[in-house]
């Protein structure tokens, strides 16, 4: 006879359905399977554990805390060329992608904006586990290759380095990266309307961009970027000083607007309040009545302008200029110029691999020049403008769509992306711009253009303190405002001009990028504050 209490719940709180009582087997079936799954694992990694040959050969090292200095030299990933054929080098890259194919595993090694493609096959020294380990690392870890350079038959389309591939024979993992990223540097690399098989590849917009810019910098374009940036600072400090410019650092605290008007940024200054310098103009001009005589400085100008345009930010590097002359203020301009034309040369001469990398993301026409550059008068841009059907008095601002236009036109008729447009109507300027001394309505004042936009404002500053005071008078403004300003002139200044530029849209207007969000490294604007 069956037991009674067979089926007992055994809380004690009553005899279980059977229902319950199948159920509950079932979960010890599914247990008892589990657990013997895992056991098999582990046997099957113990065994692996002991015959893996290769185990030696790759893995995760402890952190590097600086315990030693291994005498080993890691090469740089652009200098892999068909020269090395047959050596055996140890590299530090991001692994870009990796992909198994039975018992292969092929990877790309990505260094800033060069990569090489890297190979791995099942032999006597490279294990299954190895491979199996490697095709399992996440996109973007950081490793330490060693591998012997192979000259390849037919060119990696793919990666930079296209005669060479690099055959594994060590492969471990510096830093790992999160095996699921917000974006993939392939899809952030891929130019617009590249397509694969069955439509249109992904791309990466700019709001994903810049919310993940840590990752967005990484790829080759942005690497690219970056590098001919600091070209143009470094190649803008180096024109000027053969010159004799000094390099200064002015204020970026003040306590009023530099600039006139409400567009500034106020913070709290102990118990008063300050503002973000609009641009260095009163310094560089105080620089000069110290003596100075040629200044140039490098440093963040804010403006806080409500602009959502392609061209503006908030927060940019300034590049700006100030000198006396002796006589006339075109000897500012052929300063200023001939500057410009070593910033264009040096970027030609010096960064053609970084214009390339980006010119493939990003096509554009090359950047033209002149030497010495064009130079135009404010009244012959108008006309070019009217025989072209603008219609436009010859005291207007131009308007932004009017400037591109006449960029336009003058590459058709000049053959160049640079120019100058000289002597601007006197009531477009700031009121310390000098009046044309033959011409009242005009102005010794001009601007520089790239690209059809404008890159550069500058003028012959007026140095007299009585004569500024009744310009200031002339546009209303309160001569208390800008008390210390007119007062730096009083102890005596020497004629000056100058100018001021943003780096960002030079970089920009040079690769011909539709954005200068694109040319700044975390972008500031009305609506970003981060990251």
């Amino acid at each position: 006879m069956a037991d009674a209490n067979a089926n007992a719940d055994p809380s004690g709180e009553g005899v279980i359905s059977k229902k319950a009582l199948k159920k509950q087997q079932k979960e010890a079936e599914k247990a008892a399977k589990k657990a013997e799954r895992q056991a098999q694992k582990a046997s099957e990694a113990d065994v692996v554990e002991e015959d893996d040959y290769a185990k030696d050969r790759y893995g995760i090292p402890r952190m590097v805390q600086s315990h030693e200095k291994p005498d080993r030299k890691l090469v740089k990933v652009d200098t892999l060329t068909s020269a090395l054929a047959d050596q055996t080098v140890w590299i530090r890259a991001r692994l870009h992608t990796s992909r198994g194919k039975g018992k292969q595993c092929f990877v790309v090694l990505r260094q800033q904006q060069f990569t090489i493609q890297g190979i791995l096959n099942v032999n006597d020294t490279i294990s299954k586990a190895m491979v199996k380990f490697t095709c399992g690392v996440s996109k973007e870890s950081i490793v330490d290759v060693e591998g012997t350079v192979a000259v390849v038959g037919q060119k990696i389309e793919s990666c930079t380095q296209q005669d060479v591939e690099l055959r594994i024979q060590r492969f471990y993992v510096i830093s790992q990266s999160l095996p699921r990223l917000p974006l993939q540097i392939e899809d952030a690399s891929r130019p617009k309307g590249d397509e694969e098989e069955g439509g249109q590849a992904p791309t990466v917009n700019q709001d994903t961009r810049l919310d993940n810019r840590i990752l967005d910098l990484r790829t080759p374009t942005n690497q690219a970027i970056f590098r001919l940036e600091g070209g143009v600072c470094q190649l803008f400090r180096d024109s000027l000083r053969k010159r004799d410019f000094v390099e200064i650092h002015t204020p970026k605290i003040i306590s009023a607007a530099s600039e006139g008007g409400a567009n500034v940024f106020t913070v709290s200054y102990f118990k008063t309040n300050a503002f973000l310098a609009q641009s260095p103009q009163l310094y560089k001009q105080m620089a000069i009545s110290a003596d100075f005589n040629k200044v140039f400085t490098v440093g963040a100008v804010f403006r806080a302008e409500d602009s959502n345009t392609h061209r503006h930010l908030t927060e940019f590097v300034g590049l700006d200029l100030e000198m006396a002359f002796d006589y006339h203020y075109h000897e500012v301009l052929d300063v200023i110029g001939g500057m410009f034309n070593d910033i264009f040369r040096g970027l030609r001469d010096l960064f053609a691999t970084e214009i390339a990398t980006v010119n493939k993301q990003f096509p554009a026409e090359p950047f033209k020049f002149l030497d010495p550059p064009l130079r135009l008068e404010y009244l012959e841009g108008v006309k070019m403008l009217k025989e072209a059907g603008v219609e436009m008095g010859e005291e207007d601002d131009l308007s932004t769509p009017n400037e591109k236009l006449l960029g336009r036109l003058v590459r058709a008729k000049y053959d160049t992306d640079f120019y100058i447009l000289d002597k601007y109507p006197l009531a477009v300027r700031p009121f310390y711009t000098m009046p044309d001394p033959t011409n009242p309505k005009y102005s010794n004042s001009y601007d520089m253009f790239m690209r059809g936009e404008e890159i550069l404002s500058g003028a012959q500053r007026i140095h007299d303190p009585e004569y500024l005071s009744e310009r200031a008078k002339h546009h209303e403004i309160d001569l208390e405002t800008i008390k210390s300003y007119i007062d730096s002139f009083r102890f005596g200044a020497p004629p000056h001009g100058g100018g001021g530029i943003g780096m960002e849209r030079v970089c920009m207007l040079y690769l011909g990028l539709d954005n200068i969000r694109k040319t700044s490294l975390f972008p500031r604007d009305p609506k970003r504050l981060t990251p």
